[in-house]
């Protein structure tokens, strides 16, 4: 994988993702072929609101299989979990700077249903590349790459419970900032919904 930045497919990425992004300015590809793991941003983000963290989850359906390939994942639809997500955003962000600039391009995700959970995350991927205005080449492993300690190699480095090197969030304005004080690396959304056209350089 050298020249390339590996990572996983996360469902509306924490900043620190981006951060990874913009220190490795090659190829990024997305890895479709590792065992799907459980407690991880592949299923959840976090966004700010009155009351402090929310935590959204996307709803998988559960095999009897323990080691399935992430690109086999289907999204479960048992619950209205787009709408309860949606009026969630809407909630925490209607207020903010620039959430009607996005908002229809947001919307398209809560809309429009979704098989596999990669294609849903990775879309979005593609997505906030663009509102960051960075221009990079996204592509797909094709087979297991395995673990290792390069600094390319983000798939266990970015993780809920783990506190990143690279994690060092420049404070940016936030909605609910007089009530929650400043939270740092909530999903790009927030500081997209804040800082607009300026959220790269906060990366």
């Amino acid at each position: 994988m050298q020249g390339k930045l590996l990572l996983p497919a996360y469902y509306m990425p924490p900043i620190s993702y981006f951060q990874a992004i913009v220190q490795q300015p090659d190829e990024i590809v997305i890895d479709q072929s590792e065992h799907y793991p459980k407690q991880t941003y592949r299923t959840r983000t976090r966004i700010g609101t009155a009351n402090g963290i929310l935590e959204l989850f996307v709803p998988i359906l559960h095999g009897r299989k323990t080691h399935i390939p992430m690109k086999d994942v289907k999204i479960s639809d048992d619950h209205p979990w787009q709408r309860l997500h949606w009026q969630s955003i809407q909630t925490a962000y209607r207020s903010s700077a620039y959430f009607e600039y996005y908002e229809d391009d947001l919307n398209y995700f809560y809309e429009n249903k979704f098989e596999y959970l990669v294609d849903y995350n990775a879309q979005q991927v593609k997505l906030f590349l663009k509102m960051l205005k960075i221009k990079r080449e996204v592509s797909f492993s094709e087979t297991f790459e395995p673990y290792n300690t390069e600094e390319i190699d983000y798939r266990r480095a970015i993780h809920p419970k783990q506190v990143l090197d690279i994690d060092s969030i420049k404070p940016y304005h936030q909605v609910f900032e007089d009530r929650q004080g400043f939270i740092p690396n909530l999903s790009i959304l927030d500081l997209l919904c804040n800082q607009g056209p300026q959220s790269k350089n906060f990366l």
